[in-house]
């Protein structure tokens, strides 16, 4: 019987899941990996893919508005008949909030389920959904120990200057403060870069790319800033989200078009960011194909996100030593990031056009003051290692 351990990554309608086989160290391949999406939606569908990346399941999921537990059931179902030689010895829950009281992964037990629910109104559209995917598996798997992966408890190394916000101290003390978001992604860049760089442990600059994007200052590999602060929709420009925004426009929308939270949630979330300014979409590749004007100001207002935020952040840790993209954006659109660098020459940062256009791990030019490197994240590998290292499997 081979083990392994599971990784899920519950979202509003999706489920992304991983096993991996249970090795020491434990392995960076995933022996099964795949995607639920469609959750509550008129048609749910499952797609898995093995450890070479064939498909080896490509199904409409049975039942009418198909609930997370109905399908965390049916993924479970689908292998066991599917992976008959395999036992699941742990899961791994990617939770995106974990407040004040998390800096670390937590083996999950009634009372971090409870502490867990109650950070539901610091992430309202993402904890509820991380909360049911381990509510589910308990059901599911009662007698496999459940590990907590927190989104935010790499950030929490940041200086208390930097989590700040100008309001009332009443009001902070109650946890409004700056967060930051991406953390498993972060933290296995941080890992991996010294197998890459000589200035891993230097000024670090981490750009997270993707339909969600954010970035992170990095000093001795500990995060000294980030632009995701409160919310998941602060920082850059994002593929519906709206980024960095005047709070002033907030008020004045709710005001002038009677805008309710509700509606201002819907927009700020659902409406902005890529989608928003192009009318087109919120897929980068989209973009950048597209010759229409909505489409290119859609995809300089991204970059230009990004390089202005890059020179806040290398503010931030004292300057810049190496630049790294990651994410799905970041390690596919060559485009953008010749954009943003190009934009940040006065850095030292300098590309080398025929490498970055090859996606190479190195694309930054010999005379380049700065590394500029392109490393593929694995949250879901990392969610593995912490629950092994947790539970000394």
């Amino acid at each position: 019987m081979s083990r392994g351990i599971l990784t899920i990554n519950a979202g509003s309608s999706s489920i992304k899941f991983a096993l991996f086989p249970l090795d020491h160290p434990i392995s960076p391949v995933a022996e099964v990996s795949g995607q639920i999406d469609g959750i509550g939606a008129e048609e749910t569908k499952m797609v898995a893919k093995n450890r070479d990346g064939e498909r080896i399941a490509d199904q409409i999921l049975s039942g009418e508005r198909v609930s997370h537990a109905q399908a965390f059931d049916a993924l479970l179902k689908w292998f066991t008949a599917t992976y008959t030689g395999w036992e699941i010895a742990a899961v791994g829950h990617r939770v995106v909030h974990g407040g004040d009281r998390y800096s670390q992964p937590t083996v999950i037990d009634a009372q971090v389920l409870a502490h867990l629910t109650g950070f539901t109104p610091l992430a309202p559209l993402h904890q509820p959904h991380n909360v049911a995917g381990i509510v589910a598996l308990q059901a599911l798997l009662p007698n496999v120990p459940q590990v907590a992966c927190f989104d935010t408890a790499f950030h929490r190394s940041q200086p208390e200057v930097a989590q700040m916000f100008g309001l009332p101290r009443a009001i902070t003390a109650e946890g409004v403060k700056r967060y930051g978001f991406h953390g498993l992604s972060y933290e296995f860049i941080a890992r991996a870069l010294p197998q890459h760089s000589h200035r891993a442990h230097g000024r670090v600059v981490v750009a997270h790319l993707g339909n969600g994007a954010s970035m992170a200052a990095m000093v001795n590999r500990k995060c000294v800033a980030t632009t995701l602060g409160f919310s998941t929709i602060d920082g850059l420009v994002m593929g519906t989200r709206c980024g960095n925004l005047d709070p002033g426009v907030i008020l004045h929308l709710m005001e002038t078009k009677n805008l309710s939270v509700k509606d201002m949630t819907k927009m700020l979330y659902k409406e902005s960011g890529l989608l928003g300014v192009s009318g087109i979409s919120q897929d980068m590749r989209t973009l950048l194909s597209s010759d229409k004007p909505e489409a290119q100001e859609a995809v300089d207002l991204f970059c230009y996100r990004i390089a202005r935020e890059l020179g806040s952040l290398a503010a931030a840790a004292g300057g810049l030593d190496a630049v790294v993209f990651t994410g799905g954006i970041g390690e596919h659109a060559a485009e953008v990031r010749r954009r943003v660098c190009i934009q940040s020459e006065w850095l030292g940062i300098r590309l080398n056009p025929e490498a970055n256009a090859r996606h190479d791990l190195h694309i930054s030019a010999g005379n380049s003051s700065v590394d500029v490197l392109v490393i593929p994240t694995n949250e879901e590998w990392m969610m593995a290692h912490h629950a092994q290292t947790l539970l000394s499997l």
